[in-house]
């Protein structure tokens, strides 16, 4: 059993097919069967079974899959800090986040960190949405993902940073601008700025309407939160939205951000694959972001 056998094994398992992982790696589809069988005599049992297209891991299969993925991801990270101490620079830390995040959770915390480590190096990768961070920290292609709480976060370690209460969104000309907050009965009928549809606070802010029977009526649908609150200033409906940091409104603003305390917080925060097996400076960078948002 060789790392090469495992590793072909693993991207077997991923791609679901012998063929394309032979094309993938340059390889016929004999040498890459060959790896699996080669596996498969080692441990006395099928790993692999055929399908009407492509293959699939046995019970068996997917043990050693389960297992040879985690070690390839920590043996492939542990490879990368090598480079690093080879080459005289500080390390690297993924994050998956997208623009919005970065503008209202992390500012602070990646102009304190960069001040502490200039030699690190900060990779952002791009995710619209919680599950497509999820899935980049699960794919190995991210350390870190800055997301919405929610329970699809299987294979994957979530740790809660902040809470973030509901409030609408409304131009000043509107009539509900005025109140100091808003109860539940009082949403019903509003244009609202539906939330990305497949988002965690989306489907987080849905199901308490539901629940209480706040029916809306949809003026515009958009990618983020940034964009519904510009849309709520351009007075084209109501946006219900997380009290954002750095969300702010005062003197002389178009729009008006009205609590809605019945609706229950949101929370967000960090999620990793295994929190001890992130290297030093990924967790120093996580703690810098907490550190300031609570300092906010």
């Amino acid at each position: 059993m060789t790392l090469d056998d495992l590793r072909v094994f693993v991207a077997v398992c991923e791609a679901g097919s012998l063929s394309a992982v032979a094309r993938d790696l340059d390889r016929s589809q004999s040498a890459v069967s060959q790896h699996v069988k080669r596996l498969e005599r080692e441990t006395g049992l099928a790993l692999l079974e055929r399908r009407p297209r492509g293959v699939s891991p046995t019970e068996a299969g997917r043990v050693l899959h389960r297992a040879a993925a985690e070690g390839i991801a920590g043996l492939t990270a542990a490879l990368a800090r090598l480079d690093d101490l080879r080459r005289g620079v500080g390390g690297t830390v993924r994050i998956a986040t997208g623009a919005t995040t970065v503008r209202h959770f992390m500012a602070g915390g990646i102009a304190d960190f960069r001040a502490r480590h200039p030699g690190v190096a900060l990779e952002f990768v791009t995710a619209d949405s919680s599950r497509r961070c999820l899935e980049a920290v699960r794919a190995h292609d991210a350390d870190l993902a800055w997301v919405t709480i929610g329970p699809d976060a299987d294979g994957v370690e979530q740790r809660p940073a902040c809470r973030l209460p509901w409030v609408l969104a409304v131009h000043v000309s509107d009539p509900l601008s005025a109140r100091s907050s808003l109860r539940l009965d009082e949403l019903s009928g509003i244009h609202r700025i539906r939330l990305p549809e497949h988002s965690t606070s989306r489907r987080h802010l849905d199901a308490q309407l539901e629940r209480h029977g706040v029916r809306t009526t949809s003026s515009a649908s958009v990618a983020d939160w940034d964009t519904a609150l510009l849309l709520a200033e351009l007075g084209l409906g109501h946006a219900i939205l997380p009290a954002l940091p750095g969300l702010k409104h005062g003197p002389g603003s178009v729009v008006r951000l009205v609590p809605i305390p019945g609706l229950a917080p949101l929370s967000a925060g960090w999620a990793a694959r295994r929190w001890d097996a992130l290297t030093p400076v990924a967790l120093e960078f996580a703690s810098t972001v907490i550190r300031h948002l609570a300092a906010e």
